[in-house]
C-alpha cells in the first residue's frame, strides 16, 4: 500500500492545490510512482476522463505534474455550485443530482465508502499519495461531519502538513489559531507547518518562526517562496479574472459569466506574447476586441439573463454584426442559439423557456441525463472565416445537460460566429494558430508578430519550476521522514 502525506491549509487560497502539485512533481522526479487525491472538491472547472467520468480540474493538474493520466478515483466527490445554496453532486464521476447545502451536509457521510474505495484502490497502484484537504480543518461548525480534512486524515491515518498564506498577512495567527482550534488527536496528526507565498528576506522572518514552532509544538517544515508559474488554478480563486490587461496588437475578450466554468479552455491563447486575453463582465470594458469568447457556465439560463440585463448581450450582438469573430463553448454555445428550454427544471432557474441570442440557428432543450464523454475527430465542413480548420485533428471532452442537435459538427457556424460543445477544442496542435491566422489575415497583420511558443514544453517547464520552488522552500529530508512515518 502507498505511503501518504496530506496537505491542509488555514483557509481557501492558502496554496494547497499548487503545493500538492509541486510535491507530486518532486516525488516523481525522485523516482516514485505518485498520485494526488482529494476526497471532496468544490469547483466549476471539471474534466472528463477517458472512461467518461467527471472530476475536478485541480486533480487533473496534479496528475499531470505527477506524469500520469487523470483518474476519477483521485477526486471521488465533486460539487459543482448551481446556486449560492446548492450544488450538483457528482460521486465517482457520475451525477447524483442537485442538492441544497444542508441536504448534502446531512448526507455526506453516506459517501465515505465510495471515498475509501477510491483511495484504497489508488493506494494499491502507487508508492505515495499526496492528499489535499479543502478550506480549513478548523471550521468548528463543520468538523462533526468532515470527510475532507481531519476527518479523512483519521480514516486513512495520514500525517499532515499545515499551510498558511503569508502573502495575505497574519500567517502566524493563521497557523497557530488553526492548531489551537483543533482537538488533541487532530493536533497530533500535524507533523509540520509551512509558510507559503513568501517574498522578501527570510532572515527577517526567522525569529517569528522559532516562536511559531514553540506555540504549535511542531517544526516549521519550510518557507515556500511566492512562485510565478503558469499552471491552471482553482476557478473560485484564479487571478486571471483580476488582470487589468491592456489590449495588445491582437485583443481577445472572454465574457466573465457569473457561473463561468472551464475557463481553462482558453489557455492556448495565453501562449502568444502579443495577444491580450481579457476577462470582461461589463459592457464598458468590452471595447472592440478582435475575438469574443463565450465560455461554459453551470447555469446557462441564469447567466444568459445576466448578459441580457447588464447590456453585454447587446454589445456581443453588435460586435457580431460588425463581423467580429465570436466563439461560444458549451453553455456559451447554447446561449448563441434561438431558444433554450428547460421543461423539467434541470437548471432550477424557474424558467422553462427563454429566447437565445439568435446568432446560431439552433434550439437547446435540457434533459435530466448528463452527457459526459471524451471526443476526437477531424474538422470538416467548417465554413466562413474559420474554414482553414478543415483537415485539422481535434480532441476534448463534453459535459452538458442540454441537447441542441441530434447530429452536430465539432464546430458549428458560418461567417464569423461559431459554437461548440467540446471543452479543450483549442488544445490540439495547430488549432489556435489557424484561428489567430484567420484573424490576423482579416486585420492585415503578420501572424508572426504574435510570437508563439511550444505549449506542451512550456507546461512541463512550469511544473519543473514549481518543483524547484517546493524543493528550495521545504525541508525535503524532513518531508520524506513524515512520509515514511519516522516522525
Amino acid at each position: 500500500m502507498a505511503k501518504c502525506i496530506m496537505i491542509q491549509g488555514t483557509m481557501s487560497g492558502a496554496g494547497k492545490s499548487l503545493l500538492t502539485a509541486g510535491l507530486c512533481r518532486v516525488f516523481r522526479q525522485d523516482g516514485y510512482r505518485v498520485a494526488p487525491f482529494k476526497s471532496q472538491n468544490m469547483a466549476l472547472n471539471s474534466f472528463i476522463t477517458a472512461s467518461g467520468k467527471e472530476m475536478g480540474r485541480a486533480q487533473v493538474v496534479q496528475a499531470q505534474a505527477a506524469g500520469i493520466a487523470p483518474d476519477v478515483r483521485m477526486n471521488p466527490i465533486l460539487l459543482k455550485p448551481t446556486t449560492d445554496v446548492g450544488s450538483q453532486v457528482i460521486v465517482n464521476g457520475a451525477v447524483q443530482g442537485n442538492m441544497r447545502a444542508m441536504e448534502y451536509y446531512r448526507r455526506k457521510k453516506e459517501y465515505i465508502p465510495a471515498i475509501l474505495e477510491a483511495y484504497h484502490s489508488l493506494a494499491k497502484e502507487y508508492d505515495i499519495l499526496v492528499i489535499e484537504g479543502a478550506g480549513s480543518p478548523a471550521e468548528i461548525n463543520l468538523k462533526q461531519e468532515d470527510i475532507v480534512n481531519m476527518g479523512f486524515a483519521k480514516l486513512v491515518d495520514a500525517p499532515v502538513l499545515l499551510v498558511g498564506d503569508i502573502d495575505r498577512g497574519g500567517v502566524f495567527a493563521q497557523l497557530y489559531g488553526t492548531v489551537a482550534l483543533l482537538e488533541r488527536e487532530e493536533r497530533a496528526r500535524i507533523k509540520g507547518v509551512v509558510v507559503n507565498k513568501f517574498r522578501g528576506d527570510r532572515s527577517i522572518l526567522d525569529p517569528g518562526l522559532k516562536i511559531l514552532e514553540d506555540l504549535c509544538g511542531v517544526p516549521v517544515t519550510g518557507v515556500v517562496p511566492y512562485v510565478h508559474v503558469d499552471i491552471d488554478d482553482e476557478d473560485s480563486l484564479t487571478d486571471r479574472f483580476a488582470r487589468g490587461e491592456t489590449p495588445k496588437e491582437l485583443d481577445a475578450a472572454v465574457i466573465r459569466l457569473p457561473r463561468i466554468a472551464n475557463f481553462t479552455d482558453f489557455g492556448p491563447f495565453e501562449r502568444y506574447e502579443n495577444l491580450s486575453l481579457r476577462y470582461v463582465d461589463r459592457p464598458g470594458d468590452l471595447g472592440q476586441p478582435d475575438i469574443i469568447f463565450l465560455p461554459g457556465t453551470k447555469s446557462t439560463i441564469a447567466d444568459l439573463l445576466w448578459l441580457r440585463q447588464n447590456g453585454l448581450e447587446a454589445a456581443i450582438q453588435k460586435a457580431a454584426s460588425r463581423g467580429t469573430l465570436i466563439i461560444g463553448i458549451c453553455g456559451g454555445y447554447q446561449m448563441m442559439g434561438r431558444t433554450i428550454s428547460d421543461p423539467d427544471g434541470v437548471e432550477a432557474s424557474g424558467i422553462t423557456q427563454i429566447n437565445g441570442m439568435g446568432l446560431i440557428g439552433m434550439e437547446t432543450v435540457f434533459k435530466g441525463e448528463k452527457i459526459q464523454t471524451q471526443v476526437k475527430g477531424v474538422f470538416s465542413s467548417v465554413q466562413g472565416q474559420l474554414s482553414s480548420l478543415n483537415g485539422l485533428s481535434y480532441e476534448g471532452y463534453e459535459i452538458h445537460m442540454g441537447r441542441s442537435r441530434e447530429k452536430r459538427p465539432a464546430l458549428e457556424g458560418s461567417g464569423s460566429v461559431y459554437g461548440s460543445y467540446i471543452h479543450g477544442i483549442f488544445d490540439a496542435s495547430g488549432i489556435s494558430e489557424a484561428i489567430l491566422r484567420s484573424v490576423c489575415e482579416k486585420k492585415g497583420m503578420d501572424f508572426a508578430r504574435l510570437k508563439s511558443f511550444d505549449a506542451r514544453e512550456y507546461k512541463e517547464r512550469q511544473y519543473d519550476l514549481l518543483a524547484d520552488a517546493v524543493r528550495s522552500g521545504l525541508d525535503m529530508d524532513y518531508v520524506y521522514r513524515v512520509v515514511h512515518r519516522e516522525v
